[in-house]
């Protein structure tokens, strides 16, 4: 996977629990100590004034140390772990994980440069963090609490965060990261706090965000989400430029060895401060882990045959079918097992740039999308583990289905002009093949599409009317992809189609994606259970041609600008869902991405004898932090 594409996942599914890479499809290599993001606060707006306040569905989950819209229960007052936290467990040993590719900076929140996947979740913590059992409940780290009074966000810091260097954790740093994250970093932050009119530090320990009028719910919860960093450090530096110095945080561990583009060893920082506080109690409990980089899945999967890693996430379907028959597995030492995950799927699929013209109309796009076989590629490519993305919010009660409801035709109303008539008279269903290859019927509807959009056989070849071949590129970013890419474009080429597969590098990938240099890629939209402001950073007007940013597609539309304004301003979770049912249905009628599929379990395989796991299930399949050393 494109280190770019990892930062910004890193960034979006933020949390306390630097657990998988939330790939939204289960073929993605996913990481271990990769943050999770959702959204968790509610708020109400009066029509005068902004009020904020957390809106709990019990009055006893009103609580400056825990944040939640779930009913179930939470741990009481004074808790001194989490509840799926092993307390107890054994400190020590090692973990051993594999990353792919490589990588030559350890800054992870700017565009430039390749960070290893690892360090985020283990170098630095949020100010609060996200519950691996649900994704509405976040508890405090290194802030102790958080207040709202009018339109002010304050969060007190626990008094005992420190740096690794020794320093103290001040509201100043939190205020210059606040700062350094919209002007210098990705520009995911920029998206993300654009409702924020200014940070201010009280006194050494608190903060106080001022939010602009019409603030949305989800400004509050992502500002709970940033991840400080110490100012000290990076003073007199070009925060945007990479960096090869082992970084300061406050987070469990600190650089201790660095071969560069192949391995990066993390030790656990002594007397670490966070060790006892009741969100970290029973996380963090190796001495040492390292990230060993691989050029290749196969020369991956040797190494974890040799027992040169602890711990794998098979992301390959067939290989998960074919790959472990080894005398490690047979005799018990290295166990597999499907570990069930609940977030919502998001989607997963190949984003049609519409920047270019060969994409620009919608009926070539729903076109592209006839062509792609599931059904076929599920069967024969992935031993039918896989699900069919047929939403932007596929596996959570976010996705549409049916007809608009009469709250959703209200929003939708003002823009009826500029949206497809099939979103009023027309429930959205992805084509399904009978799985044989055969899929003429599918293809059939697609010329009619083509011809309907103006383009024409001649001689073998799809054409425009200046006789120009319909032709383009697909590129990827790994090369498993090619065994679904490639069937792909030969179906296209039946249609007469000149289309190409290419697998590029991380850097090459990645350059001609923050360029919007590419006319289609394999891409992610991972989502949570509470859409909020990335729908803006995907999808909006405002980030159609900021280079770096994830609107990959080129989307520019008024009326999806206005559905997501309405999600992000919803004042309560019915009009949320419905706002975000109306965007659904906008954006799968809009034809961006040819959906691919999702899986609701990850793979995950390790050696016994080595590592030990916590039984309690997670919503995000597992959590390496919550694991020992035997």
């Amino acid at each position: 996977m494109n280190k770019k594409k990892q930062k910004n996942f890193d960034l979006f599914l933020r949390g306390p629990i630097q657990t998988s890479l939330r790939s939204v499809i289960g073929t993605r290599y996913r990481n271990s100590h990769c943050p999770k993001q959702t959204k968790v606060f509610w708020f109400f707006f009066s029509k005068k004034n902004l009020f904020l306040f957390f809106l709990f569905t019990s009055p006893a989950f009103a609580r400056d140390d825990i944040i939640t819209l779930s009913t179930a229960a939470q741990p009481p007052g004074g808790y001194s772990s989490l509840p799926y936290a092993t307390a107890d467990a054994p400190k020590g040993g090692s973990l051993t994980e594999p990353g792919l590719g490589d990588f030559d900076d350890l800054n992870p929140f700017i565009v430039r440069g390749t960070a290893p996947d690892t360090i985020l979740g283990l170098i630095w913590q949020p100010l609060f963090k996200l519950s691996d059992t649900d994704s509405v409940t976040e508890y405090a780290e290194l802030a102790r609490d958080v207040r709202i009074e009018g339109n002010r966000v304050i969060f007190d810091l626990d008094p005992r965060a420190r740096f690794s260097d020794g320093t103290l954790v001040t509201a100043a740093d939190v205020v210059w990261t606040y700062q350094t994250m919209i002007t210098q970093g990705l520009p995911f932050y920029a998206s993300e706090y654009g409702e924020v009119a200014s940070a201010k530090a009280l006194n050494s320990e608190t903060v106080v965000f001022t939010l602009k009028p019409g603030a949305g719910p989800d400004t509050v919860f992502n500002l709970a989400g940033l991840y400080i960093l110490p100012e000290h450090f990076y003073a007199g530096r070009d925060f945007g430029a990479p960096d090869r110095r082992f970084p300061v945080g406050s987070g469990a561990y600190r650089v201790s060895e660095v071969n560069w583009g192949s391995s990066i060893t993390y030790s656990h920082v002594k007397d670490w401060w966070a060790a006892n506080i009741p969100s970290d109690k029973g996380f963090y409990n190796f001495a040492t882990v390292t990230e060993d980089f691989f050029q290749t899945k196969s020369v991956l999967m040797q190494a974890f045959r040799a027992g040169q890693l602890d711990v794998h996430i098979e992301g390959s379907s067939i290989l998960w079918a074919t790959g472990y028959d080894f005398p490690a597995v047979r005799d018990g030492r290295v166990k597999r097992e499907l570990v069930p995950e609940t977030l919502p799927a998001g989607m997963f699929g190949l984003v049609m740039n519409t920047r270019r013209p060969v994409f620009a109309d919608a009926r070539v796009r729903e076109a592209l999308t006839l062509a792609y076989d599931f059904e076929w590629a599920n069967r024969v490519l992935f031993y039918g583990d896989y699900l069919r993305d047929g939403s932007y919010f596929a596996n959570s009660r976010m996705a549409s289905s049916g007809l608009p409801s009469a709250d959703e035709l209200k929003l939708l109303a003002p823009y009826r002009a500029e949206i497809p008539p099939a979103v009023f008279t027309k429930p959205f269903a992805l084509p399904v093949t009978d799985g044989s290859g055969y899929n003429l019927p599918q293809l059939e509807q697609a010329m009619k599409l083509l011809n309907e959009a103006g383009w024409t056989v001649r001689h073998f070849k799809l054409v425009n009317a200046a006789g120009q071949q319909m032709r383009f590129e697909i590129i990827l970013d790994d090369q498993q992809y090619e065994r679904i890419a490639i069937p792909y474009a030969y179906d296209l080429k039946l249609l007469g189609m000149d289309v190409t597969v290419r697998t590029l590098d991380d850097a090459t990938y990645e350059r001609r994606q923050d360029a919007f240099d590419f006319d289609m890629i394999d891409e992610s939209y991972p989502e949570t259970d509470d859409p909020g402001s990335e729908q803006a950073a995907y999808w909006g007007c405002a980030n159609a041609n900021v280079l770096g940013s994830e609107n990959w597609a080129g989307v520019c539309s008024p009326a999806i600008d206005a559905m997501i304004a309405a999600e992000m301003a919803a004042p309560d979770a019915a009009r949320k869902l419905t706002a975000v049912h109306a965007l659904d249905r906008l954006l799968l009628n809009g034809w961006y991405v040819v959906p691919w599929f999702y899986a609701d379990n990850e793979r995950l395989a390790w050696w016994q004898d080595k590592v030990a796991k916590p039984d309690a299930p997670l919503q995000v399949g597992h959590d390496f932090a919550l694991w020992w050393a035997k």
